[in-house]
């Protein structure tokens, strides 16, 4: 049987997604309490890793296993074995064609700008602070040269391991709520660091030191040297992947589902 799972989590404790042999994975920490539940070890694959620090609304992965478990019993047995900062949002059996990684159309991103004279100390884990004012309806102007399929070497970081560069931005959207700057964007995929690189960017932008135009002037040349520097990782969240609906997946994760 092939299982899907929705996954919430903090990343600021783990030192990214995927499993390595020393320091805390996410991966790693559910592979473990997946294992306990099926009484055999369980190893999964998921629709897109996360670097350090990054957290996850909704993270899909399945795995195959001969163990049989009611879906609610793989929910809460998993939450028992996970730490407080991983959660099992849901478990659904699928079809064994499914994989969370290569049957997702789009992903998810949201990055939240914490923008005020004063730092963060109830959300310092999920905001990158910016103290100097940010102008938002300028960073937005000057994002939408991203939607489209373009190389984007120039919010590439050094050691991406991506076969090539070119990517299909499917729509970016910058806007304040309150005290905050949210940037969103969704993409067929991403490459190493390329949220976080897009909106150091954009904060330049917003802060009035670089032109709209700015970016689409990285965009063209390519060259990440020109870009704005990498943004903090605590400021970003991978809000999921997007699915077709013949998967029969909840609509959070599903290509008919509206909102960010």
């Amino acid at each position: 049987m092939r299982i899907a799972l929705g996954i919430e989590y903090d990343g600021t404790e783990f030192c990214g997604w995927q499993r390595l042999k020393s320091d805390p994975s996410v991966q790693a920490v559910v592979e473990q309490a997946l294992s306990r539940i099926a009484a055999h070890p369980v190893e999964i694959s998921c629709a897109g890793r996360t670097d350090a620090g990054v957290h996850g609304r909704c993270q899909v992965v399945h795995f195959d296993t001969p163990s049989q478990r009611d879906m609610r019993g793989w929910v809460l047995g998993a939450c028992s074995n996970l730490p407080h900062s991983v959660a099992v949002l849901w478990a659904q059996p699928v079809a064994t064609e499914f994989h969370a990684r290569f049957s997702a159309r789009s992903r998810r991103y949201r990055y939240r700008i914490l923008n005020r004279p004063v730092r963060a100390a109830l959300d310092a884990r999920y905001v990158t602070w910016e103290r100097l004012p940010l102008d938002a309806e300028r960073m937005h102007e000057a994002a939408q040269v991203l939607p489209g399929e373009h190389d984007f070497s120039a919010f590439r970081a050094l050691s991406c391991q991506a076969a090539h560069p070119r990517r299909t931005v499917l729509r970016v959207d910058v806007r304040r709520d309150g005290e905050q700057v949210i940037v969103d964007i969704e993409a067929n995929a991403f490459l190493h660091h390329m949220v976080r690189n897009i909106v150091g960017s954009l904060l330049l932008i917003g802060r009035g030191e670089r032109p709209v135009a700015w970016l689409g002037e990285l965009l063209a040349g390519a060259d990440r040297l020109l870009a704005g520097p990498t943004a903090p990782a605590s400021g970003l969240t991978f809000l999921g992947p997007r699915y077709e609906a013949h998967w029969g997946l909840p609509a959070e994760v599903c290509l008919m589902a509206t909102g960010p």
